[in-house]
This record gives C-alpha cells, structure tokens and sequence, in this order.
C-alpha cells in the first residue's frame, strides 16, 4: 500500500466542536482504482478533488454503492473499528446487486485500518462521538452506453461525526411513497435508494415532521425502515422489530441491538409488524417507544408518529426507562472501550504509522 502523507495537516482541534455531520473531512484517503478486471494496489493520498469528465457512467446510471461505519477512541488514546466485517460483507452483496466488482477484502479492512491509523488524531474521544467512515465505490468508465461499466474506483474518506441528529425526531408513516420494491435493490447501500427518499422527505417536513417511516411498496400496511435507519417498536415490554428482506437493509447497528437487548432478557421478537398494530398499541397506551437505530444516528427516540392525519405523541421517557436509550449506551460504551466486549466486536487499530 503506497501511503503519501500530507505535509501539513488541516486537523485543530476545532474540528471537535462541529454540529454538522460529515462536513469536517480528515487529512487523507484511500483511493483504488478498477481496471482490466482487477484492482490496483490501494493508495492513501491528502484528501482532495478527483478529476473526472461529465460522462462518468455513475452520473449515467447510477452504479455507485456505499458504507457507513466508524471509528471510536477510548480515553486511553486506543482506536477501534466496529465489526468492520460485516460492513465488508455487505459492500459486495451491494456490488453484485449492482452487477460491480467485489472489492478485496485487504483494500477493505486493511485499508481501513492503515487510513485510520494515519489520521488517528482526528478520532474524538469525547463520548458519543466519532470518526465516521465511508467507504464508496462508483462506475469511472467514460460512456454513455446504457450497460454496467468496466472501471470503477473504490473510496475511502472520513468526517468527523457529531450526533447526526441534534434532537429526538417526529416520523411520519409512509401511505403513498415507497422506498423499495420487492425485487429491487432496497437490501443494498445503492446510493439511489437515497436519492428517491428525498422528495417524499419533503413533503413529510411541509408537514411538519422530520422523517419517513418506509411501508411496504404493495399495501403500505407493514412498518419497514425510517429515513436512514432500521425502525424498532415497543409495545409494552416486548421489543419489536421487521425482519430484513429484499427491500430492508440488514443494519450492523440493528443487528448488534437485537443481541445486547437479548442479553438484557427482553422480550424480543423479529417479525412482521403492522401499521394497526402500533396505531392500536398508541390508543390504548401499550406503545411506550418508537426508535430508530443506524450507524450514523445510534438510536434516536421519535417524540410522535404522524399516522394519516393524526400525529401520534410517544411518552417521555427518562433514559433509565427507555430501551432505546439503554441499549444506545451500552453500544457506545462497547465501541469505546469502555465496557467488556463478550461478542468481539471491537477491532483495534494498531498503531503502526508512528512505530
């Protein structure tokens, strides 16, 4: 891997004080082009402009698949990665869907490792915030022919990542938009199913909410997935949440909650979950949380659910009470080092750059 180490750092510790999610970059990336079928040995460089031409066949057609991750560091100066396997894992399940090249699982990882070990100055290690991670691969050829390309070019860059959400959400239940289909693409990270989210977003805001909660594309019946996160409910004490499938993302953050709340000995059920179901559930004062849970976000309490033209208020919850919220800081003091990791999930960042 050929590093090139920037002269002069950008990094103050400024950056730390940022409010807006995924606008305070790091100093460098990792950069691998696709060619002839293989992949070139990866490159760290100063994080800058690419330089590409408006036939780039992503703007065309829309081959471009991401990941979210990060990375956190303890008060002991550690740096980890947070099951950095799974997020490899499903770049390439994205890839195939997308008919593009799987991606090595040394550019992935060890890429990983060697880019956040360079810039590990920029990993906060106030609690609760971060060094987010994007990995990114999109289609390079230049052409407008309507085919799948033969160049692509794998990313890696990092932000500094605040709480992406400064406030707990209002959602509004989806009744006529969809945001995957049966058949499509709605399991993968394509960057097209956030593009088609934006507008019904819109609306929804006009409405005064903050977010969508996704239905199902046939009947608008079944609760999905919200805005940019994996949805869980809680009807009494029992812990609800759908099953992935072709159309929901398996979300590392979800999966990773669904264990912690099963060692906790909750009542947690992976199932179907109908839009009745929690409108009901509101009436009679059986729904004590609605959350959503992601990379980006952890877990965010909705404050309301907007169902037609009702808007459904949730109980305020001390974070003693609330299962979103204990589940949030038992994640986090994980990823941080701060408590025992039984499952194996923290993956150290070796600190090789100044050895």
């Amino acid at each position: 891997m050929i590093i090139e180490k920037i002269k002069e750092s950008r990094f103050t510790p400024d950056v730390f004080n940022i409010e807006t999610f995924g606008t305070a970059f790091s100093d460098h990336m990792l950069l691998s082009w696709y060619k002839d079928g293989k992949w070139s040995e990866p490159i760290i460089k100063p994080y800058g402009k690419l330089d590409f031409t408006p036939a780039i066949s992503v703007a065309h057609y829309g081959q471009g698949i991401f990941e979210g991750m990060k990375a956190y560091k303890s008060s002991e100066g550690e740096v980890f990665l947070f099951r950095p396997e799974k997020n490899f894992e499903r770049m390439n399940k994205s890839a195939e869907r997308l008919d593009m090249p799987h991606i090595t699982e040394d550019i992935f990882i060890d890429g990983l490792k060697a880019l956040v070990d360079l810039d590990r100055q920029w990993v906060p290690d106030t609690y609760g915030m971060s060094l987010y991670l994007r990995p990114v691969m999109f289609a390079t050829e230049e052409a407008i022919t309507a085919r799948s390309s033969n160049e692509y070019l794998f990313v890696i860059l990092t932000a500094v990542a605040p709480n992406y959400y400064n406030k707990p959400l209002s959602v509004k239940i989806a009744d006529r938009y969809s945001r995957a289909a049966n058949g499509g693409v709605g399991f993968a990270k394509a960057a097209g199913n956030y593009a088609g989210s934006f507008y019904p977003t819109h609306l929804a805001r006009e409405e005064g909410y903050d977010q969508i909660v996704w239905t199902d594309d046939a009947t608008h019946t079944f609760i999905e997935e919200a805005g940019t996160m994996n949805v869980m409910v809680r009807i009494g004490d029992k812990l609800i949440t759908a099953p992935t499938s072709e159309r929901i993302l398996n979300g590392v953050t979800r999966d990773s909650m669904l264990q912690l709340a099963e060692a906790q000995g909750w009542d947690v059920e992976v199932r179907k979950i109908t839009v009745d179901e929690v409108y009901n559930a509101h009436k009679n004062g059986n729904l004590k949380e609605v959350f959503g849970v992601g990379t980006a976000v952890v877990v965010n309490n909705y404050v309301a659910v907007g169902y037609g033209d009702e808007r459904l208020e949730l109980p305020t919850l001390s974070p003693e009470e609330s299962y979103g919220q204990i589940l949030k800081k038992k994640l986090v003091d994980i990823q941080m080092g701060i408590s025992e990791d039984p499952y194996g999930w923290r993956v150290k960042v070796e600190n090789l750059v100044e050895a």
